[in-house]
């Protein structure tokens, strides 16, 4: 504590004694304990140090525990023995103000402590913690966690130092256009055209000592598996109802956290069906995928955001013909159940500045809120809550058919013929753009018989496979064509 005892003391300072007996007369709580005589010191460093690592408090001595006056005999050197005493058994060394005060004609003394900035003081080298009105020890599991807590950021694997990485390792296109998107999506308010080291500091993706963190190598690196071989993302289609079926497709995906997403996304559009039906009174077809594509990346992103860097496993996405799995290593963090994760709870992101990040590009929601969204989305859809669990070392998110289409789907929709559509519609859209690259999009819609949201996914998928790509603003620009195409 920063506040010493003063010797001698400066009754002009003591408290009223109108007030004291107040408190005095009413009974210990969380921040008032009362011990009857010096005797007693051990307890008394006790109690100090259960007040710093609570709340702080003030200890009376000369008092008995039923709130009596009894009165403390005060020598030349008592509080400065006192003061001694306390300092010499804490760690680190508490010096709380003391003073001593007279209460129906006897004197006791008054400890006051503050909170302790960090809550990790030690009595005797055992750490106690005010419970109620009772001082108790701490658990080893409440200690540890609190040292956890203090030195999350340093322990954070996206925040540690990415041994080896060079600011050329950084891409500046991909951080560029994140920046754009996220200005666009959040109002991230950064200079795309600042210095790397700049920007990578803004986005706090640099340690102390200005050196690369792991997060912005997953993030924005040239080529992220050279440091880390476990960042890539696996996504396996298989027929049937589990791992021995046929894999009718197989993708080992390898870039930056935020391309892993984006490609995982469009594997999983590509084998999933979407549901077309016609309504009276409307023109065009109407569609809905299998599975909420909000919950679908969400989920995604969690897995990425989530996993444990350390584990040499792969974030998985299995696709079977009644459900979708998506795996990621690393179990829950420590306070989270699979049961709170359906209700209100704290957010524990494994890799903050990874999380962060997909906040901003709008990839995730609000941290805290993100499976309680998936669950509403999956119920919005006509489908059963999603499956959260730990299995083994991983953790997996399951989102299962609605049970009269597991059958029918599978049936009417294959692999092949939903590929085979979706090609010939962005057939159609890259032949429309080569007459009149100035084309909107609504009248994309009507060449091709999709939905507006059918049109802007296929644009997606047509962008990122580089078929297509936009020049100029969305109004007075125009497509551009690959030449391979």
């Amino acid at each position: 504590m920063d506040l010493l005892p003063q010797f001698p003391y400066n009754f002009s300072q003591l408290m009223k004694t109108k007030s004291l007996t107040k408190i005095i007369g009413t009974s210990e709580s969380a921040a008032i304990e009362w011990k009857p005589s010096l005797s007693q010191i051990h307890e008394i460093i006790e109690t100090v140090v259960a007040f710093a690592n609570t709340e702080g408090g003030r200890l009376f001595v000369g008092v008995s525990k039923e709130g009596i006056v009894k009165g403390v005999s005060i020598g030349k050197d008592t509080i400065e023995s006192l003061a001694n005493r306390i300092a010499q058994h804490t760690e680190p060394k508490v010096q709380p103000r003391m003073t001593v005060t007279k209460v129906e004609g006897k004197e006791i003394i008054v400890i006051d402590v503050k909170e302790s900035r960090d809550k990790l003081v030690l009595a005797s080298g055992r750490p106690y913690v005010r419970v109620g009105k009772s001082t108790r020890q701490m658990s080893k599991e409440e200690y540890e966690d609190r040292i956890l807590n203090k030195h999350k950021t340093e322990l954070n694997f996206d925040s540690q130092t990415c041994q080896g990485a060079k600011i050329a390792d950084i891409s500046r296109a991909k951080i560029f256009a994140f920046i754009q998107k996220a200005k666009q999506e959040r109002g991230l308010d950064i200079n795309p055209n600042a210095a790397l080291p700049d920007i990578l500091s803004r986005l706090k993706l640099t340690t102390k000592d200005k050196k690369i963190t792991n997060a912005a190598v997953l993030l924005f690196g040239k080529d992220p598996q050279k440091f880390f071989l476990q960042a890539e993302l696996k996504a396996v289609r298989f027929r049937g109802y589990d791992v021995t079926g046929e894999m009718t497709d197989f993708k080992t995906i390898t870039e930056d956290a935020i391309t892993l997403l984006e490609r995982a996304e469009s594997f999983i559009f590509d084998h999933i069906p979407m549901k077309a039906w016609i309504e009276s009174g409307k023109l065009q077809r109407q569609e809905k995928w299998l599975y909420p594509p909000k919950a679908i990346r969400e989920a995604l992103a969690n897995a990425l955001a989530h996993r444990d860097y350390k584990s040499t496993g792969r974030v998985q996405v299995r696709i079977f013909d009644d459900r979708m799995e998506i795996w990621n290593p690393g179990k829950l963090p420590s306070g989270l159940t699979v049961e709170t994760l359906k209700e209100t709870h704290d957010s524990i992101p494994t890799n903050p500045s990874i999380a962060k990040a997909f906040f901003w590009i709008r990839y995730a929601e609000e941290v805290g809120t993100g499976t309680n969204k998936i669950v509403r989305w999956c119920k919005k859809w006509g489908l059963s809550e999603p499956k959260f669990e730990e299995r083994g070392s991983s953790f997996v998110v399951t989102f299962r058919k609605a049970p009269e289409t597991v059958h029918r789907e599978v049936v009417k929709t294959g692999v092949k013929t939903r590929v085979k559509t979706r090609v010939k519609a962005r057939g159609k859209i890259l032949d429309a753009i080569k007459q009149n690259p100035q084309i909107t999009v609504p009248e994309l819609c009507a060449v091709v018989g999709l939905t507006q949201k059918g049109v802007e996914w296929n644009i997606k998928r047509l962008k990122d496979e580089g078929l297509l790509r936009r020049v100029g603003p969305a109004k007075g620009g125009h497509w551009e064509v690959s030449a391979s195409v």
